[in-house]
């Protein structure tokens, strides 16, 4: 776990991160108010979520379950607040991960679909899914290939609890934010054909793409949701052997 910076650093970088997200949004004729914030604080304490909370931010992204449910149990219900499971979720943990997160942003197959929404009629639950696309193919990743990809959005109509409400994208990463666009646009004109395809609006409402170093980027392309963490919470420590 890595430590948590102070609470008035966590505040101003907070602070620092929104002014960047509001000029983003200005620049592509877009209202900040369209853009959800989701402070990804994985691998930091509760006492930094705890510090961002106190600063008004209210969605907060974690890449594993079990840590993501010890700082749920940890923070208690406070108004308001949103959790998002970010990270890969393999079948066997659906329902575990079905109950504490509003949003899971990694469905990529239909076995996976299937047992969240299982689980979500079972706990009396209606957690919001993103399908997450795989548009690059590489091996270190995971995310559905746009053939799947449509196949789980077609039997979003056919759910009992949970709900597809869009698209999620991990794109390679690369020191030029620059040269992340063309997948963010991708991610985008997929959207826009699927729309044309007939594909219910209701399941391709939101793009979760962009993290710190390239934000302002997928904002211009369209994203709704964007991941921040390193810009938010510090840079985290490689962990020792």
């Amino acid at each position: 776990m890595n430590d948590a910076l102070p609470d008035d650093r966590i505040a101003e970088n907070l602070a620092a991160v929104r002014s960047r997200l509001a000029q983003a949004a200005a620049a592509s004729g877009r209202s900040p108010d369209q853009i959800t914030l989701v402070a990804v604080s994985k691998t930091f304490p509760i006492e930094a979520v705890r510090a961002a909370v106190a600063a008004g931010q209210r969605d907060f992204g974690e890449n594993r379950v079990q840590e993501g449910l010890t700082k749920i149990d940890a923070l208690g219900d406070i108004a308001g607040v949103r959790w998002h499971l970010i990270g890969h979720l393999q079948s066997n943990k659906a329902r575990k991960a079905a109950r504490p997160f509003d949003v899971i942003h990694s469905i990529d197959a239909l076995e996976l679909l299937d047992r969240i929404d299982a689980a979500a009629v079972e706990q009396r639950r209606a957690p919001e899914l993103l399908v997450q696309v795989d548009l690059a193919g590489e091996a270190t990743k995971f995310g559905a290939v746009p053939a799947i990809v449509r196949r789980l959005l077609d039997r979003a109509p056919s759910l009992q609890a949970a709900r597809i409400v869009g698209l999620m994208l991990i794109p390679p990463y690369f020191d030029n934010p620059e040269d992340t666009r063309p997948y963010f646009r991708r991610l985008r004109e997929a959207r826009e054909e699927w729309l044309r395809d007939g594909v219910d609006p209701a399941a391709l409402r939101e793009l979760s793409m962009g993290m710190s170093h390239d934000f302002e980027v997928a904002i211009a392309e369209g994203a709704t949701i964007v991941r921040v963490g390193t810009a938010i919470f510090g840079r985290r420590q490689a962990p020792t052997t």
